[in-house]
This record gives structure tokens, sequence and C-alpha cells, in this order.
């Protein structure tokens, strides 16, 4: 036999016929896209609620060339450019990026726990524990969501924000170890300068798109820079000081209007019935500092994010606070077997906790989440008003007496205004057509408790909430 033939038989890579072999999927990429798949479908099913009108009401006003800048941003624009190009509305608009917001919340997760430790596991189970060990509710003005059961909350801009800000962390951590391979490095040996900045611009657009977010996320970088980073010198700090000098020059453009990042409250009363199951990780994360060094980015990140809260400000940060102890008793029950007692011990704790996450408060009685009204598997209390589009066009100007319909009929493009003066006992009819000149009103959308004005013409109702619409100020805008 030749070597001619010897040689054709060990070809390897490029050479071969069919290449190496396939790559299996990791654990985390199998349950992130069941888990992508599960939360898509409950969130397309939960009709919208909370703020969602607001998040709507933006996108349908730029949609439709109507100013309102005190809530432009990248993200915000980007929308307004999607329902152009398709012609779809703020709610469908909100519908088709929850998905994509909970790709990059999933993508950006899974990239920051292995920035922390090759455990293949621990990425899944951190999801796992972010997702179920925070109690009922969602976490507070841009944390992290607690996506079992609000799922509506996927539409909202800090959920992007959150995997925007887990992104960072993850591409900081790279830079600060310097685990990843570099190819082209200057004189100096260091990474060269356009990643720093190009790290500080998604700094920059997480502020942009959430502010509270964004501090959050600042506070994360100062963690991780100041935990891994080693041998300083003034090459080193440079770069550091390009990222940091960048974020800030993007943040400073931001136009919420008489808007403040540290104006946000301090801490919620209810802390400890919101997020008692979050202790849990604090036992993984003391361990982890004894171990390790009191430097441990998560140790830091959960100190630095708990102490503006405790300041008395940025009482939104608390989210992202509850993510290093979360992080940390991941890692700790990722580690390969055999378990000594005290992990074995943490381990059953977590999956108690984890089984208690699944269980909620109803009328007195802990039942399974599936049975909440709030949760997914049933439709939830707050309404819709698909039931007026056909009459009430974008731009007319509402009288609503019921809160959620405050908080939801912005989505729809129209405008709401305070109908206390005109529906107050004690008003003449003189006193509410002077109202309806003033602010434009075509329509009253009034709860079942509410009477109808003399002057108003009911035009629909609502079988399920048992509102009515009814028409003044002029001929309506549309008839079925």
């Amino acid at each position: 036999m030749s070597t001619d033939v010897l040689n054709r038989r060990s070809a390897r890579g490029a050479t071969a016929p069919r290449g190496g072999a396939l790559r299996r999927p990791t654990p985390y990429q199998v349950y992130g896209l069941l888990f992508w798949l599960l939360m898509t479908l409950a969130y397309w099913r939960v009709p919208p609620c909370c703020d969602a009108g607001q998040h709507a009401s933006v996108v349908e006003r730029l949609r439709a060339g109507l100013p309102d800048a005190a809530f432009h941003s990248p993200y915000v624009l980007a929308q307004a450019a999607f329902a152009r190009l398709t012609g779809l509305s703020g709610w469908a608009v909100l519908r088709v990026w929850g998905p994509l917001n909970l790709l990059v919340l999933l993508t950006g997760v899974g990239r920051f726990v292995r920035a922390l430790t090759p455990r293949a596991w621990a990425p899944v189970l951190a999801l796992a524990f972010l997702t179920v060990l925070w109690g009922t509710e969602r976490v507070w003005g841009g944390g992290l969501i607690a996506l079992m059961p609000m799922t509506g909350n996927l539409g909202y801009p800090s959920a992007c924000a959150i995997g925007l800000a887990f992104w960072a962390w993850a591409l900081t951590a790279a830079r600060a170890r310097d685990v990843r391979p570099v190819r082209y490095v200057g004189p100096s040996g260091l990474r060269g300068c356009t990643g720093y900045a190009a790290l500080g611009l998604l700094y920059g657009t997480v502020v942009l798109v959430d502010p509270v977010t964004g501090a959050g996320a600042a506070l994360g970088a100062v963690a991780c820079v100041a935990g891994w980073q080693r041998g300083w010198r003034a090459a080193v700090a440079g770069r550091w000081a390009l990222a940091g000098a960048v974020a800030v020059l993007v943040a400073a453009g931001r136009p919420y209007a008489g808007w403040s990042v540290v104006a946000q409250g301090g801490v919620p009363e209810d802390l400890a019935a919101r997020c008692w199951l979050a202790l849990l990780g604090l036992p993984a994360l003391w361990l982890r500092a004894r171990r390790d060094s009191w430097r441990d980015p998560l140790v830091l990140l959960t100190v630095l994010e708990c102490l503006a809260p405790a300041c008395g400000r940025l009482g939104g940060l608390l989210g992202l606070a509850l993510a290093g102890p979360q992080c940390a008793l991941a890692v700790e029950l990722a580690a390969p077997r055999p378990w000594p007692v005290w992990r074995r011990a943490l381990g059953w704790a977590a999956a108690g906790g984890a089984c208690l996450g699944f269980l909620t408060v109803q009328a007195g009685a802990v039942v399974p989440r599936s049975l909440d009204p709030v949760g997914f598997a049933q439709p939830p209390r707050w309404p819709s008003y698909d039931w007026m589009a056909g009459y009430v066009r974008p731009g007319d100007v509402v009288l609503a007496d019921g809160s959620r319909a405050v908080r939801t009929l912005p989505g729809y493009g129209v405008t709401v205004a305070d109908a206390r003066a005109y529906l107050s006992p004690a008003s003449t009819r003189a006193e509410r057509t002077a109202i309806v000149r003033r602010d434009r009103v075509r329509w009253l959308l009034l709860t079942r408790h509410s009477g109808v004005p003399e002057e108003a013409v009911v035009v629909a109702w609502s079988r399920r909430t048992g509102e009515v619409l009814a028409r003044v100020g002029g001929t309506g805008s549309a008839t079925r």
C-alpha cells in the first residue's frame, strides 16, 4: 500500500469528506429553547396588562408621526420604525417584540453564567432560580422579571435592557479576566481600544433603553472590573476609562425630559414578601466569598446593587441585586459529584424553594400558580378594549373613569383625559359642555357604576366589564 493511500485515509478537518463530528447542543441550549417556546406561547395567550398600554401608546404615536419626545430611545424608535415598515399597531409590535426581548434575556443570562464557570449545567440552574425563586410579583422598576407569573412584562423595554445588561457584564468579565483568545494585540500586549469603546456604547445603550437598569448595569460593570481585573497599569486604566467615557457620552444624550436616573424611590415596604425565596442564594454567595475572595464579582455585585436602594435611591436596582445570589447558587449546585454534606443540604433547600416558587396565595389559600388568575393558565382579569376600536380613532380624546382604562387606552393611540370634573354630581350641563370644548373630547368610557350624562349618546358596551362607550362633542368617528 502506497504512502499516498495512507495519507488520504488519515485526512482530517477541511480535507475530510464530511468534516468532524456534529456538535452536540449544550444543556442550556436545549432548556433555553424549550423555555423560550413555552414563555412565548404564554405571552401571546395573556392579554396585555398594567403599563403595556403606555408602551404601546408611544409606539403608536411615533408610527403616526405624532410627537412624543419624552420617551424617545433607541428601543422605542426601532419599534416605531418596525411598525411603519410592517403596518402593525402598537399592540401588535409589543406582541412581536416580547419573544425577541426574551431571546436577548436568555442568551444574556447564559453568556454571563458561562463567564463565571465552565460548568455546563450552571446556566440552566441560574435561569430556573431566577424564574421561580422570586415569589409572585415582578421586581420593581426595570428589575429582572419573574417570568412565570408575569409574562406580560416581556414586551417592556426593561426586559430588553436586562438582557443587554447581562451581555455587557459577560463581555466585561471576559475582558477583565482576559480569557478570550486575542488574535491581534497592540505593542503593550493588550486588546485594542475599539472593543472597549464598543463596550461603553453597549452600556450607554442600556441606559437609553431603561435608565434604572442602566444604572444597575454600571454598578455590575464596576463589580466585574474590580473583582477580576489584575495587572493594573496606565494602559489598562486608560482602556476602562475609555469605556466609561463612551458610556457617559451616550447616556448623556437621553431625551427623558425632567427624568432623573437617581430619583427612583427607596426600598419597597413589602420587600420581604416579594423576594424572601431569593435569600436561599445567600449561603452560596457567602461560601463563594469565603472560598474565593470578598472581591468576587458576584459578591461585589450584590453589595453594590443593595447599597443604592439602602441609601434611599434607585429602588429598582433590587431586581439586579437578587441576580448575584441566584447565580452563585447555580454555580455551587452545578459542581460535579460527589457532594459534601453542606452542598447536599443547599441542594435540598433550593429544590424546596423552587417548589414553593410555583405556589401562590389566592383568597387566603395556597394554590399552584397555574390556578392563579394573574398567571398564564387562565385568562387574566385585565380587560381588553378591542371592542371599542371600531369607533375610536387614533388622536381622539376620551374621558375615562376606570383606572385600568386610563392605563390601557393610550395603547390604541387615543388621548385619555381626567373625567372627575365632568362626572362630578355638582357639574352642570353647561360646565360639562365647556369641558368638552376645551379638551376637544369626543368620547366617554364609563364604568357600570357611573351614570351616562343626558347629552351623551351610547354607541357600544362591553359584555365582559359592563363599561359603556358614549359619544359627546359632535358626530362619531366611525360606525359599525
